[in-house]
């Protein structure tokens, strides 16, 4: 993921002021609007300063923005440490969920999450806001339920204008078969109510630490499943792990590479759960002994025939 450089794109200084970061939206805003820009990348651009402007228009998303571009770097690729949770920030306003008007980038949602503003109708009692904060958990929780203490860094902005992080931690509990995108409501964690009134809620939105053996889609998991190459031609039952442990599963004679298995309710759980699919990858072992490679020969002796290239020569 590429780290976003949103003062570049706006053009101003690290120490630009909101004033400052204005002028240079509206200036390239004009530049670059699809509706009248004759710029051949007009819409791309009006999307990177739009976002730009998102983040340093805003003093809690500028500070958690300078903060991460502080502790991990601000060029080139962006490399989260092990570990990392969205950078556990906290900000107003509560997660959009899935169809925000906004395209943001990876880099953004991965801070931010998908956000929207938002506060009581005209007339309602006011009560306190709702905030938001994106939090990344193990796939195995997702299975399984957990209790997480987060810690949370939530950006203050005092009578002054400045912005400071402040912490705070909340236990909570993730239920089985949460998916990825959804958004867990924890009520009265939002900001403290006015006169009396109700605090707001905590939306919590649900990302998945990348896994090396799992995609998840849904509800449905996939992995990529090594044979044998005998194993796929003969028929085999294989011991296959899962994120919620390891199962037996049976390869019919006569499978080829990239076929997919499947392994009815052993996705995210739900109702109905997901399913997981082994996608069947041939491993072939290497030729590295005398008896390998005269095995080899022996097995192309057998096929004299065998054209592994024949649809491309068609």
């Amino acid at each position: 993921m590429e780290f976003r450089d949103y003062y570049a794109t706006l053009g101003v200084e690290r120490t630009a002021s909101s004033d400052e970061i204005k002028r240079a939206y509206r200036k390239l805003a004009r530049k670059y609007h699809p509706d009248v820009s004759k710029e051949p990348d007009a819409e791309a651009r009006f999307k990177e300063v739009a976002e730009a402007h998102e983040v340093l228009s805003d003093p809690e998303k500028r500070a958690a923005y300078d903060d991460v571009g502080q502790r991990y770097g601000q060029r080139g690729e962006f490399h989260p440490p092990p570990g990392w949770d969205g950078g556990g920030f906290e900000f107003s306003g509560r997660d959009a969920g899935p169809g925000a008007d906004m395209d943001f980038s990876d880099f953004f949602e991965s801070l931010f999450g998908h956000r929207m503003g938002g506060g009581p109708a005209r007339g309602m009692p006011r009560t306190g806001g709702d905030r938001h904060a994106r939090i990344v958990i193990d796939l195995q929780d997702a299975y399984r339920g957990a209790r997480k203490t987060l810690t949370l860094r939530m950006p203050v902005v005092d009578a002054q204008g400045r912005v400071s992080l402040r912490e705070r931690q909340l236990d909570v509990r993730i239920p089985a078969g949460v998916r990825e995108g959804q958004h867990l409501r924890l009520s009265g964690q939002g900001s403290p109510g006015v006169g009396g009134t109700p605090a707001g809620d905590l939306y919590l939105e649900i990302g998945f630490q990348p896994h090396p053996h799992f995609r998840v889609d849904g509800r449905d998991v996939y992995m990529d499943l090594p044979v044998a190459p005998w194993e796929a031609a003969l028929g085999a039952t294989v011991v296959a792990p899962t994120p919620d442990g390891s199962v037996q599963i049976t390869v019919p004679a006569g499978s080829g590479a990239g076929r997919k298995l499947r392994l009815k309710g052993k996705g995210l759980p739900g109702t109905p759960p997901g399913d997981l699919y082994a996608v069947l990858a041939i491993a072939a072992p290497p030729a590295d002994t005398p008896a390998a490679a005269q095995a080899y020969a022996a097995l192309a002796h057998a096929f004299p025939h065998f054209n592994p290239r024949r649809e491309l020569e068609g």
